[in-house]
């Protein structure tokens, strides 16, 4: 069965394989654009599959929200490079996935996997992603919240940094304050809610670290220690104002804690920050070396 370049263009629209690729593809299958179309799949699958192995320390994190039922995600997928992170179909492999997190719950990324989506599983739409766009693509981590109060989430720099929080107790009206709140956790990188959530050994430690510190430097060489003690309990004041949230400086109004810009309008109940990619050993290769290996995997092709 003949056919023509419209044909290998429809192809192309419908699988997002390249114009070559879906040539071959229906020249394979005699014209026949639905064999042909399930050739690409097979053979994008074994390209998949061989990419597994690869290295994905690019990506982005991705949120989702209902909030009639109250559930909010956060989640991160990795790519190989910068450049499929930024692209439109990779956002929307977050978002799809999201998605799926928030209606059927998983426990966690293997069960994820399990999932059904379309017809099959998150598994296999994740393989058939990765034949398309031709990178590794792989599900990190997710988070869940599930609540009677309100979620709100921020996303910065096209997935970079995401945040997502609960407030309870919420006042109608205080929707710009909450979101305001997740900017402030995505700039100022808080460990934990307020004072009295930092653990008792993580406040010694610091003690510990400031005390050496001061009887390190000359000037205080002559001090008592229990006067060093003393300064000490006043130095964690900084500490408190940089790993806190609500006892950090507003990012909007520094003369205003965030604990006085939330005042009696909602009650921050938990948070979680991730930095895409953090963690993740990232290939070092530069640029001419990744040309060479393509160009020469295509002359053995």
């Amino acid at each position: 069965m003949a056919f023509t370049a419209k044909d290998v263009m429809t192809l192309r629209d419908k699988s997002g394989a390249g114009m070559l690729d879906c040539k071959k593809a229906l020249t394979d299958a005699d014209g026949d654009m639905e064999k042909a179309a399930e050739l690409l799949r097979e053979r994008g699958i074994a390209k998949a599959v061989k990419k597994e192995g690869r290295i994905a320390a690019e990506g982005a994190v991705g949120a989702y929200v209902c909030s009639k039922c109250g559930v909010g995600v956060l989640i991160e997928i990795n790519c190989e490079s910068d450049f499929v992170s930024k692209g439109d179909k990779f956002h929307g492999i977050v978002d799809t996935v999201a998605k799926v997190v928030a209606e059927q719950k998983p426990a966690d990324v293997e069960a994820l996997n399990a999932c059904a989506l379309g017809n099959g599983t998150v598994k296999d739409y994740i393989t058939d992603a990765t034949a398309v766009i031709g990178e590794k693509i792989a599900i990190r981590r997710f988070e869940i919240y599930e609540t009677s109060g309100k979620i709100e989430t921020y996303i910065h720099m096209g997935g970079k940094v995401g945040v997502m929080v609960e407030a309870l107790d919420f006042t109608d009206g205080a929707e710009e304050t909450l979101h305001d709140v997740a900017l402030q956790i995505a700039a100022s990188k808080p460990s934990y809610i307020a004072q009295s959530d930092v653990p008792a050994e993580v406040v010694e430690k610091e003690k510990e670290i400031m005390l050496v510190q001061m009887q390190n430097d000359e000037k205080n060489a002559k001090k008592p220690k229990e006067i060093l003690e003393k300064i000490v309990i006043g130095k964690m004041g900084k500490f408190y104002s940089e790993a806190c949230l609500l006892n950090q400086p507003f990012v909007k109004d520094d003369s205003q804690t965030v604990a006085q810009v939330i005042g009696k309008k909602f009650r921050v109940a938990r948070f979680v920050r991730w930095e895409m990619g953090e963690g993740i050993e990232k290939r070092k290769e530069d640029l001419s070396e990744e040309v060479a290996k393509q160009v020469e995997a295509m002359k053995k092709n």
